[in-house]
């Protein structure tokens, strides 16, 4: 889909939802909190959208749906959930337990699952259990080959859609040694298996998402037919691990949609609220926590915008980018929204406040983005595992290497620039040490160099500003591999495991980042309307990276901020989301926030 396209269908999408601060829009704020409120699980909100057809957005073309691009999907949900978090977690369950089938499954299973899912069927993705977590190859629950299929026994647990789902796709142990190639995936649909036979667990009751169903299933012999089994015996971990990076992907639309809201709420807060004399967006250290906080969530969007488009464009570094992804945006986003919440102060705490009410749901609700699909340490994990070899391409890249990442990261971040039909299937668990983003960072460094050279007055002391601290950061890739090699040294066999690595990991995320924002800066210029593309904006966000690696760094000039404001505060007159993917939103009301 082009950018007018999804531009287009996002507005769509928006009028149909309407504003969610005027009660009788169909997704309204108060509503969202009643359902909090009352822990209820939000079926009319996904009925409705159901109505509309978002879930056709995750229906592969092949089998009747509109899926074919991630980026569609992953916006869409983005939409939904600058409204409410709860209901756009439980659509990506859904799409997340297709895809097994889409990656592995027959043409008549995905056809099958297809046309479950545009008559309305709920699906849940059943991998965890209560004691193993992220470990999935100590998993339990078995798979007992008997003629004609496989009898079920074990406990899946903390799954959400668990209770509502009409069916789950269930990861088991098909041998009793376990082991990489020791599990499947089989489809269970609950309609189909004798009553009873299908034990749901309690509701558990949580911090955020408080009313999404996370529960779980008990099973006893529970029989399945061979055709439930979804792709090969034994293929279970491959097709688990390809899943799970779309949904390190996806969820971190939860923590930038989550994030969006409460800027927005809070400009509602400092746009009209009169203290001293003068608005709170006018003093200047409010002015300033404004845009450090844009620029933070325009830092996780050029890294989520990167990440979404290369599951299409450079599946084979799946395991790099959605684990960059899923570590840096919803760790970072914590921060950023706890520096809201000093902005927007009292307003924030009060559960029945009716306009500002809906901060403390976001602020609880984007916690899951940290945690949902591999937490903090699987994923730092997975990058400690390639990490020498991604800072050995970096530093001392092959010529033909370099130059296809060069080319590539002008679609990569270029939006509007047309991307492959997606195939999951394609998806690496190792990059072999593949990541386009730092490939092409020094012809990205070049670049702005020029355009420096090009500018003029303040433009060209900002763009020569941004060059020097993104040089300064890019630069800490040798550091890095100096370390890891000292490290390795040092350290022998604890090496993989160590403290250490993973800081290392952090870092490498820092250095992603950062060559994220030049190559969305350059990019997609093209593509964006002003106030964008903004050199302060870019020269705030590189400061930002740096001062998580240097905390006591000077603090940005002020004309700086006074520039980044201006572009924040025209985004939210003209009703844009704070993205590069320049969404029109919603017409909103008259608020009636007049000095509040």
């Amino acid at each position: 889909m082009n950018s007018s396209d999804l531009r287009s269908l996002a507005a769509e999408l928006e009028d149909y939802l309407g504003d969610p601060h005027d009660p009788a829009s169909r997704m309204p704020f108060g509503r969202i909190l009643d359902h909090d409120e009352r822990e209820e699980y939000p079926y009319a909100f996904v009925n409705l959208l159901q109505r509309w057809g978002v879930h056709e957005y995750n229906i592969p073309e092949a089998q009747g749906g509109k899926a074919g691009d991630v980026e569609t999907g992953f916006n869409l949900l983005r939409l939904i959930a600058r409204r409410d978090p709860t209901t756009a977690t439980a659509l990506i369950i859904t799409s997340l337990a297709f895809l097994p089938a889409w990656i592995a499954g027959t043409e008549e299973q995905k056809q099958y699952l297809s046309d479950a899912m545009k008559q309305g069927s709920r699906y849940a993705w059943g991998l965890s259990e209560r004691s193993h977590g992220s470990d999935v190859l100590s998993n339990e629950l078995s798979a007992e080959k008997v003629p004609g299929g496989y009898l079920l026994t074990g406990e899946k647990w903390l799954i959400g859609n668990a209770r509502v789902a009409d069916g789950l796709s269930v990861f088991a142990r098909t041998k009793e040694s376990g082991g990489p190639a020791g599990y499947s995936i089989f489809l269970l649909e609950k309609r189909r298996t004798p009553a009873g036979a299908v034990e749901e667990l309690p509701n558990e009751r949580l911090h955020g998402l408080r009313a999404l169903d996370m529960s779980g299933i008990r099973l006893d012999r529970v029989f399945v037919p061979d055709s439930a089994r979804l792709g090969a015996e034994g293929a279970g971990l491959e097709i688990a691990l390809q899943t799970s990076q779309v949904a390190r992907t996806l969820i971190g639309s939860i923590a930038l949609s989550a994030v969006d809201t409460a800027l927005r709420i809070t400009l509602d807060f400092t746009e009209r609220r009169v203290i001293f004399g003068r608005t709170v967006s006018e003093i200047p250290y409010s002015r300033r926590q404004l845009a450090e906080c844009f620029a933070d969530l325009m830092i996780a969007d050029a890294v989520s915008l990167g990440a979404v488009r290369s599951l299409q464009l450079a599946p084979e570094q799946a395991s790099v980018w959605s684990s960059v992804v899923k570590y840096y945006v919803p760790t970072m986003l914590e921060s950023t929204m706890s520096q809201l919440n000093i902005v927007l102060g009292a307003r924030f705490y009060l559960r029945a406040e009716p306009h500002y009410g809906i901060h403390q749901k976001m602020l609880r609700d984007m916690l899951v983005a940290n945690f949902a699909d591999g937490n903090t340490v699987v994923n730092l994990k997975n990058l400690a595992l390639q990490l020498e070899g991604l800072l050995a391409a970096a530093t001392d890249p092959e010529p033909a290497a370099r130059t296809t990442a060069e080319q590539r990261v002008r679609t990569l971040y270029g939006l509007g620039r047309e991307l492959p039909l997606y195939r999951p299937w394609d998806q690496q668990l190792f990059s072999r040490g593949r990541d386009d983003a730092l490939l092409a960072a020094p012809a990205a460094l070049a670049e702005l160099d020029r355009l420096a050279a090009e500018a003029e007055g303040a433009e060209r002391g900002r763009l020569l500003a941004a060059a020097k601290v993104a040089g300064e950061l890019l630069g800490r890739a040798g550091v890095l591999r100096e370390e890891c090699a000292r490290l390795r040294a040092e350290l022998g066999r604890e090496y993989g495991q160590s403290a250490e690595l993973f800081d290392l990991a952090k870092q490498y995320c820092l250095l992603h980042a950062t060559a994220a924002c030049l190559h969305t800066y350059l990019h997609s210029a093209g593509q964006l309307a002003e106030p964008l593309p903004s050199s302060a904006l870019l020269l705030l966000q590189l400061e930002r990276l740096r001062r998580q690696l240097h905390p006591h760094q000077a603090v940005t000039d002020s004309r700086v901020v006074d520039e980044v404001m201006a572009v924040l505060r025209r985004l939210y007159q003209e009703n844009r989301l704070f993205s590069h993917w320049q969404f029109r939103l919603a017409e909103r009301g008259d608020l009636g926030l007049a000095q509040t």
